[in-house]
């Protein structure tokens, strides 16, 4: 499959993903039929800053932390964006991460 198209997979399923709700890289790649793809699905988080109709601030790592902050304009807009939701981060971690995880496999 080719990058790009992979990539746009990719964004197809963050765009699905509700308000209030984070999914992980992981469980992206999973979804996609690629389960070992969760570095490639971040690749593709990375390369998205600049469209705003992909929420990529909902996609976090297996633990709920926000590991593509430095990635989004201000150092803190990652988890204001997650703020704004209804969620809360306590030193880049989302506090009660479960309750807030959308599974796309589900």
């Amino acid at each position: 499959m080719k990058k790009e198209s992979f990539f746009q997979k990719v964004y197809e399923v963050v765009k699905l993903i509700p308000p209030g709700k984070v999914t992980t890289y992981g469980a992206i790649a999973k979804f996609l039929g690629s389960p070992s793809s969760s570095r490639t699905v971040g690749w593709a988080m990375n390369a998205s800053h600049d469209n705003q109709n992909i929420p990529a601030h909902r996609v976090v790592n297996r633990n709920g932390v926000l590991t593509g902050k430095n990635h989004f304009y201000g150092s803190n807009l990652m988890e204001q964006l997650l703020n704004n939701e209804g969620i809360e981060v306590k030193n880049n971690t989302i506090i009660n991460f479960k309750n807030h995880f959308w599974d796309p496999n589900s």
